[in-house]
């Protein structure tokens, strides 16, 4: 559901208008067509910069993101990276070395596809910038947080008392608390200074398990990740043709894809990129599939390890499921990295393909696209359902995935409302399927052996906001 429609949804079901009519209102003549024959999705650029651009909802199976009729969400748990950002010092400096050539030739006026820029200033004010979560332009990192946070007041706020306090979650990184405090504000409210308990998690090793981004130190090759840039020769023909309409620039395909980085990185600060537009669509869809690999084989399941560093936060959920609101809570937000989420749906088996990513062409239809998995502000939200019994199934207990607000059937178990799996089977397949972390990742028997924070926290407000200054390019954060 598009964040500016949920609340209209929310007024027109209370005055009893349809749940899910599609968007399609009544004909205004007998010409009219009720339903557009475009779908442009595939053409949107928010699809093709992997994990670096701005919040776009996943691409939907067309299952209602509602509750099916029945049912009623008894239990949320989310794990939310944070929001959009500047690039990182690494990538900023791959982007200065590129951006360098490019203004290095002897010239007063650029041509071709880089005519823009004789007007164009680079988007990072100086190097402290590389790290932080943007502050401005209508795709600002902190302002996705808010915004996804009014919004899940207003879809899970019945799963709140407004009187009691409520624990959430942040890995310890400065933009990551940053981004956890903002959606406090936007779900709490006027009651966040007082209702809103954030708990930080040190983002370090020896939290072993008990921890948002646990780690996993075995040796593994990491060849392919080194040498995605050099892929694609939709990279070499950028370079060639740019070269061509600037002559002594003599940009590499490695240049190109540092500033194709550049570009979709600029939306997270500015409402517009010029670079965005020095690329073809061809382009795009090339870079989206490096980055596609990248998260493949460095941070999903083609990595041998990542399932099981998946399992510390798909076993800890479980247990939270099958203990239920009563006993457990019902509303858990977690905010991290995006690398903390890709492991978490390999080891649930979704979006996996049914072979490995080539890397000598493009599998067109591959399940695993990063814009659709891990954009900047990308969240995985599990809904714990009590429905009624309906036509379909008994009354009971059922699990829902939700990623980037798009339903997403569990793989092995789709039998409940709404494409919904009963608990029962959902508990039974991850008990079976979910490999060990501590084993697999050599984690240190004096390290956590479990995640345990979900039920050992703290209930003070005084991490809520932060009293220090941020310092420069700041990383690791306990405040």
């Amino acid at each position: 559901m598009p964040r500016s429609s949920l609340i209209t949804l929310t007024c027109a079901l209370a005055a009893g208008a349809s749940a899910f009519s599609y968007g399609a209102a009544a004909p205004q003549s007998s010409q009219e067509k009720q339903f557009s024959q475009e779908f442009r999705d595939g053409y949107s650029i928010l699809k093709h910069y992997g994990g670096n651009g701005p919040y776009s909802e996943r691409a939907s199976y067309g299952v209602a993101r509602d509750p099916p009729t029945g049912c009623e969400v008894d239990q949320v748990i989310m794990i939310k990276r944070h929001g959009e950002r500047y690039p990182s010092p690494s990538a900023g400096q791959g982007i200065e070395e590129s951006l360098a050539k490019v203004y290095s030739i002897n010239t007063t006026e650029y041509k071709g596809d880089l005519a823009f820029l004789n007007d164009w200033t680079y988007y990072v004010p100086n190097e402290c910038y590389y790290n932080a979560e943007t502050t401005s332009g209508p795709y600002a990192g902190l302002l996705d947080a808010y915004t996804q946070g009014t919004e899940y007041r207003a879809r899970y706020g019945h799963l709140w008392d407004g009187e009691s306090v409520v624990p959430f979650f942040s890995s310890g990184y400065g933009r990551v608390i940053g981004t956890a405090r903002k959606f406090g504000e936007g779900f709490f409210g006027y009651n966040y200074s007082t209702n809103a308990a954030l708990n930080i998690i040190s983002e370090s090793e020896v939290q072993g398990a008990d921890s948002l981004t646990p780690s996993c130190d075995t040796d593994n090759d990491q060849t392919t990740c080194d040498n995605l840039t050099s892929l694609m020769p939709q990279f070499k023909i950028a370079a060639a043709r740019l070269n061509a309409q600037n002559p002594g620039m003599n940009l590499t395909e490695t240049d190109v894809y540092h500033l194709m980085v550049m570009a979709s990185y600029e939306l997270n600060a500015r409402p517009f990129s010029n670079w965005i537009n020095a690329f073809t669509q061809d382009e795009w869809v090339s870079f989206g599939y490096v980055e596609d690999l990248n998260y493949y084989y460095c941070a999903g399941p083609g990595d041998k390890n990542m399932a099981a560093v998946g399992a510390v936060y798909a076993n800890a959920s479980l247990t939270l499921l099958n203990q239920g609101p009563k006993k457990a809570g019902s509303l858990f937000f977690n905010f991290a990295h995006d690398t903390n989420i890709t492991p978490i749906l390999a080891a649930l088996g979704v979006l996996i393909p049914d072979e490995d990513l080539p890397l000598d062409r493009i599998p067109f239809g591959n399940p695993y696209t990063t814009g659709n998995i891990v954009p900047q502000g990308g969240h995985l939200t599990i809904e714990r359902l009590s429905c009624q019994a309906t036509a379909l199934s008994d009354e009971g207990t059922f699990v829902r995935l939700v990623l980037n607000e798009a339903v997403l059937p569990f793989n092995a178990c789709q039998s409940g409302p709404g494409y919904s799996c009963p608990l029962a089977n959902y508990t039974s397949i991850l008990n079976k399927d979910l490999p060990d972390y501590t084993t697999t990742c050599n984690v240190s028997s004096s390290y956590p052996q479990h995640l345990s924070f979900w039920w050992n926290y703290n209930t003070t407000t005084e991490l809520n906001y932060r009293t220090k200054p941020i310092a420069c390019q700041e990383g690791e954060a306990m405040d």
